[in-house]
């Protein structure tokens, strides 16, 4: 049983044929605006994040893009408009309290326990799920099978098997980045939020986190900030991009490709050539 079918099933919900369609959209917000002092950070931005898709924003730097990442996320609190998470408002909810209810994130940089094993930093990163664990994470691995379950899955699943035992510090940039993505499994999210998923990475490591994104929309929706415009012309199926804290524009890659002001004023030649 997958970890997104096990969540399912703790939550009551099942896939008979009288349960009640899934919503359409994941997540949405409505005219979100993130403000610091005078100044717009996000103004007034609209999106609707469809269910198992790859949807990523994109734009030049200071367009907004972390501002609205972290509005998602719980980080920081919106000065106005509204954040729905499979049609429940949020926008005032807690990040932690949005973990429970089923958004997790991966970090831009590495956000690890260094001197924990990997196999650690996953059973961590699930018990964090429900407030009881969180406060006793030291606790026996043997007063929480389902943990350590769930860590023997996300390793599996990730190809991190093989390092189970060795500190997170001495994994390659490119197995860091995966346990990242894999800690962010582990808490059992409808939604995973990728802030510049391949940053710092190789060509190899490259491919193999781009086949990982992919395959996570088959149990989970993915909104991810990315500069590396192979991968985001290549994998999402849904592009905003992003101007001065506004939605300049939103489509396809097809579409976002073929917009001149896209193309003119933010990504040039990043998009006219041939897309991996």
């Amino acid at each position: 049983m997958s970890i997104h079918n096990e969540a399912l099933k703790r939550s009551g919900h099942s896939s008979g044929k009288h349960a009640p369609a899934p919503h359409p959209v994941a997540l949405e917000t409505s005219e979100l605006t993130v403000a610091y002092g005078s100044f717009l950070a996000v103004r007034g931005v609209s999106l609707s994040v469809r269910r198992n898709s790859i949807h990523s924003i994109i734009g030049p730097n200071g367009a907004g893009k972390t501002t609205l990442f972290h509005a998602l996320t719980g980080r920081v609190r919106p000065s106005a408009g509204s954040i729905r998470l499979d049609d429940k408002d949020i926008s005032h909810t807690r990040d932690d309290d949005r973990v429970r209810l089923g958004i997790a994130r991966s970090f831009q940089v590495t956000s690890l326990f260094p001197n924990l094993s990997v196999q650690e930093n996953l059973r961590l990163a699930s018990q964090g799920r429900t407030p009881w664990q969180a406060l006793a994470p030291w606790r026996s691995i043997n007063h929480n099978k389902e943990a350590m379950a769930t860590a023997g899955e996300v390793m599996e699943r990730l190809s991190l098997t093989q390092v189970a035992g060795r500190a997170a510090g001495e994994l390659s940039h490119g197995q860091q980045r995966r346990l990242e993505v894999g800690m962010a499994l582990a808490a059992r999210p409808r939604v995973i939020l990728m802030d510049e998923p391949t940053s710092g990475m190789g060509v190899d490591d490259i491919e193999a986190m781009k086949e990982l994104i992919r395959s996570l929309a088959a149990d989970h929706t993915v909104i991810f900030v990315e500069h590396n415009m192979g991968i985001v012309m290549n994998i999402s199926d849904t592009v905003t991009v992003m101007r001065a804290g506004q939605k300049l524009v939103e489509g396809t890659p097809a579409e976002i490709r073929d917009d001149p002001e896209v193309r003119r004023a933010y990504l040039g030649n990043m998009i006219t050539g041939d897309i991996a």
